[in-house]
């Protein structure tokens, strides 16, 4: 430990890069310049961060993951293994599109979880707390709390903030014990009850 993050001997960070404290990067892993990392993240074996992109606190991504310039992930977001970013809608070699201005941007809200294989179709928005099973193709905005399945994503229900299927009762309430909080469905939209 130095700095009070642990980055592996193997790992290269570039220059002017943020590290927040307790963040661990392992092995075979990149991170590219002016990227900001929170604290107590940790990114897993072989992972690429690309040049600006900036990564909350808490946040965990797993092994073979590339998390594009133009990706934005918020406060504990989860990265399941070899799931995929994009940043270009229409890719092409010999029309290449080199430089931010030519990315859509993603975004990922607050402990949003992506499955491992899954696929981020780049320009759209990942919901707070929702939860993307492996190997989905996300083509869409996603709402907070949704359960996103198949290629493409369509929702299936409504999962908690700790990940539990919620089922909602005759006044649209649930409750998780996982988490010990009730949530209203109301207008096809999950909000917690404060």
């Amino acid at each position: 430990m130095s700095n009070n993050f642990y980055i592996d001997p193997h790992a290269v960070v570039d220059e002017n890069v943020s590290i927040g404290e307790g963040t661990k990067i392992w092995h075979f892993s990149h991170v590219q310049s002016g990227t900001k990392i929170g604290k107590k993240c940790v990114l897993g074996q072989n992972v690429n961060v690309g040049n600006n992109v900036s990564i909350g606190d808490y946040c965990k991504i797993q092994n073979n993951v590339s998390v594009y310039e133009g990706v934005t992930l918020e406060d504990y977001v989860f990265c399941g293994p070899s799931m995929v970013f994009t940043n270009i809608l229409d890719p092409k070699c010999k029309y290449p599109q080199v430089g931010a201005q030519y990315y859509v941007k993603t975004l990922v809200k607050e402990g949003a979880s992506i499955g491992a294989n899954a696929t981020i179709i780049c320009g759209n928005t990942l919901g707070k707390h929702c939860m993307i099973g492996a190997g989905s193709v996300v083509t869409k905005d996603v709402p907070d709390y949704a359960l996103m399945v198949g290629i493409p994503a369509k929702q299936i229900g409504w999962v908690s903030e700790a990940g539990k299927r919620l089922s909602f009762d005759h006044n649209g309430l649930a409750h998780c014990e996982k988490s010990n909080k009730t949530y209203k469905l109301e207008n096809n939209q999950v909000t917690e009850i404060l």
